[in-house]
């Protein structure tokens, strides 16, 4: 038990949640003897398997996760997101989720948080104890707040991300050696703050997991010649949850999840390329690159991932779609994608999802009007340069999945069953006994 727990008196409960960034529960409960840590903590806790969100993308993943609320309501649905109106695309940032924060909640009941390596949080908010933003973010100084922060991370080399470029190369070795020497500074910094023990809600992503999975997983699944280093990585990311653990003082509960799933790729699908074929889309000229090329026969389009939207009229600058004929063309194209094969005669739809079914909110306007859920092994390109197959191949062999997403959670009361990454917040709130209406959210507490 550390001093400032001690001196904190009646001040409530605390939480310490890791994010374990596209680790799927099977490759815990599969490997126990590499996993030993967070097996003890699923055998003592309560963990298993949970569900994603649609689309099961990281870019849309952590907000949800972190605010308890679909793409409807945080206003992310993906990597790329278009403007209102317009044709025009953005990537998404962290002052682009509309709803609340969960450390905002804490932050507001008085408490205090430190919040390093969230994806989609740059710039760093000011009005939590310290904060480093992560995924996206494009450099540490301009992504630590505040300063002293910053130089402390600057002193021991920190990085937000992993040199993904390596994993292209058909030699992992050195890609796997970046991998490891961003995984033991993000530990060194995690060790560092929880030490510190003066935070009322700890809250630290791991996200080279997620970069590691893309390059090697299917030599994992598949038994191949870099099983052997994926599973020696796991082996150090199992060493460095077990030792936080170990750190926590006894008010602490410990809560270990991942954002989606991962499977192992198959065949990228490069869904413009099959709306072009399939009579749904073309171009102004050969030289098209973005969205804004399209011409004014489009009736849909797509974004990464597996993200469809029918070119409408009086919502698309050019829409070709009058409205009243706007649901028949959407169950047409859902129609096509159901029933859409992969090379290999399996189905590349587990599902095809309308927007009314997966969002609402206040920030439903640039939904997607279909999603794509995939089957495992089918990765969902969009890509307006175009492609002579709809199916191709690329450098990575790992892929996210909907299903199969990872929750442990240091409390043997917790429910998990029939869970989501909605659930997730309200959980941290409970543990913290903070209050809320529980309509805010879309999930509610497991414990």
């Amino acid at each position: 038990m550390g001093l400032f727990d001690r001196l904190r008196g009646d001040e409530g409960p605390r939480v310490a949640f890791f994010g374990i960034d596209g680790v799927p529960y099977s490759l815990i409960e599969d490997n126990p003897d590499r996993f030993p840590n967070l097996t003890a903590l699923a055998d003592e806790g309560s963990a298993g398997p949970i569900d994603s969100i649609v689309p099961p993308e990281s870019s849309a993943c952590w907000p949800s996760l972190t605010t308890g609320v679909n793409p409807g309501e945080t206003g992310v649905y993906g990597f790329q997101d278009r403007e209102v109106g317009s044709y025009d695309t953005y990537v998404p940032m962290g002052r682009d989720v509309q709803a609340t924060r969960v450390w905002d909640r804490v932050v507001d009941d008085g408490r205090d948080a430190t919040v390093l390596n969230v994806p989609v949080t740059f710039p760093p908010q000011r009005n939590v104890q310290r904060m480093v933003s992560g995924f996206l973010s494009p450099g540490v100084d301009d992504a630590a707040y505040p300063d002293e922060l910053g130089e402390y991370l600057d002193s021991i080399d920190y990085r937000i991300d992993v040199n993904a470029k390596l994993g292209h190369q058909d030699d992992k070795a050195e890609f796997v050696e970046d991998a490891h020497e961003t995984i033991d500074r993000r530990f060194e910094a995690f060790q560092h703050y929880i030490q510190e023990d003066d935070w009322d809600l700890f809250f630290g992503v791991f996200m080279t997991t997620d970069r590691v999975n893309h390059f090697l997983f299917k030599d994992y699944a598949q038994d191949g010649e870099n099983r052997e280093a994926f599973l020696e990585f796991y082996e150090k990311v199992d060493d460095y949850l077990g030792q936080l653990r170990d750190m926590l003082p006894d008010d602490v509960t410990m809560m270990v999840a991942s954002d989606h799933g991962f499977t192992t790729l198959e065949y990228e699908v490069h869904f413009n390329e099959w709306l072009r074929q399939e009579g749904w889309l073309s171009y102004e000229d050969d030289d098209h690159e973005n969205l804004g090329d399209i011409a004014d026969d489009t009736r849909a389009y797509s974004l990464i991932p597996g993200r469809f939207y029918v070119n409408l009229e009086d919502r698309e600058p050019r829409g070709s779609v009058p409205q009243d004929e706007y649901e028949a063309v959407r169950d047409e194209l859902k129609a096509e994608l159901e029933a859409l094969e992969g090379p290999n005669g399996n189905k590349v739809a587990d599902r095809v999802v309308t927007k009314e079914e997966a969002f609402r909110g206040d920030h439903d306007d640039i939904a997607p009007d279909l999603v794509v859920v995939p089957n495992h092994g089918f990765d969902l390109k969009a890509g307006f340069k175009g492609s002579e197959d709809v199916f191709g191949h690329g450098p990575r062999n790992g892929m996210h999945s909907f299903d199969n997403a990872t929750l442990l959670v240091d409390d043997d009361d917790a429910r998990i069953a029939d869970v989501d990454l909605y659930d997730i917040a309200p959980t941290i709130l409970d543990l913290m006994d903070v209050d809320y209406e529980r309509a805010e959210f879309d999930g509610s507490s497991l414990v």
